[in-house]
């Protein structure tokens, strides 16, 4: 896991870790914009194989919001949709507390034109970037928590909890929207995706030195058994191993009722995924080797 430094696309910090690595197979989980810092989650080698199961991850953030403009791209890194405007004079942290009020719960939120939301299979910032209209759908998003913590001139900080597919910075520009006088997005840090956290992140410049070095990288990285919490973790036998990695069913001393478990051969090897049939009868779903 990155603590991703600023001015750097997610997929960017990907390619920095190929290089060290020497593994070709690395995805991220949930882009960071290249304004936006924090924890960046990444799956490497046969571990992407689990990346369907973290689709649902929420998400925590520290930032300031800038009042005064709004932008197109609703951050810093866009061009102001306007000049600045204060229609009633300077904001109080009573009136933008009282504001970001309605930001709680489930709520329904138009994405940003220049987002990663695909109209027709394109995505909307290359529609965005040509000048062509952009006609996205708004979708249902659970906000945890939303607290502005402090204002400072023209810039409040923030902090906030949201679901997976909702725009921090969406709520930035829809907040300078209902006090009248526009806002964006002035900087950004994650500090939790899920059961990712600033504390378990490395920085880049940590990793270097240890470029071809499998063993110490490894030694960086979670333990298998702390990803995906909500599965059970269970240890098989010889032979309920043998069958999991050849795809057939077996039975495995799980006694939960969850659905799905990690299987494990040992301590540490993940052997994969499994789904339970009746009982403690299982089906492989994922198979790691």
């Amino acid at each position: 896991m990155i603590d991703k430094p600023a001015g750097m696309t997610s997929h960017d910090v990907v390619g920095i870790l190929r290089r060290i690595t020497g593994e070709r197979s690395i995805g991220h989980l949930g882009t960071l914009d290249p304004m936006a810092t924090g924890v960046l989650p990444l799956l490497i080698g046969k571990f992407t194989r689990l990346a369907q199961y973290f689709s649902s991850t929420d998400k925590s953030y520290t930032g300031t919001i800038r009042f005064g403009f709004a932008t197109d791209t609703y951050d810093a890194e866009g061009q102001p949709a306007g000049p600045e405007c204060w229609p009633h004079g300077p904001l109080t942290l009573e009136e933008i507390c009282a504001a970001a009020a309605r930001f709680h719960g489930e709520i329904e939120q138009m994405p940003p034109p220049f987002s990663a939301k695909k109209i027709a299979g394109t995505p909307a910032y290359k529609l965005a970037r040509e000048g062509k209209p952009v006609e996205l759908k708004a979708v249902k998003i659970l906000i945890s928590s939303f607290e502005i913590t402090a204002l400072d001139g023209a810039e409040a900080n923030f902090t906030m909890t949201i679901s997976a597919g909702g725009y921090v910075r969406a709520v930035a520009h829809q907040l300078g929207q209902d006090l009248g006088c526009g806002a964006h997005l002035s900087s950004l840090r994650r500090t939790q995706a899920g059961i990712f956290t600033l504390s378990d992140a490395h920085k880049l410049d940590e990793l270097q030195p240890l470029t071809g070095n499998s063993e110490a990288l490894e030694a960086l990285c979670l333990h298998p058994r702390n990803l995906l919490p909500e599965m059970p973790s269970v240890t098989g036998d010889e032979l309920a191993l043998g069958r999991l990695r050849n795809g057939a069913q077996a039975n495995l001393p799980e006694f939960t009722r969850a659905p799905l478990v990690k299987v494990f051969d040992g301590q540490r090897v993940l052997v994969g995924i499994a789904k339970r049939i009746v009982g403690t009868l299982f089906q492989p779903v994922v198979v790691m080797g």
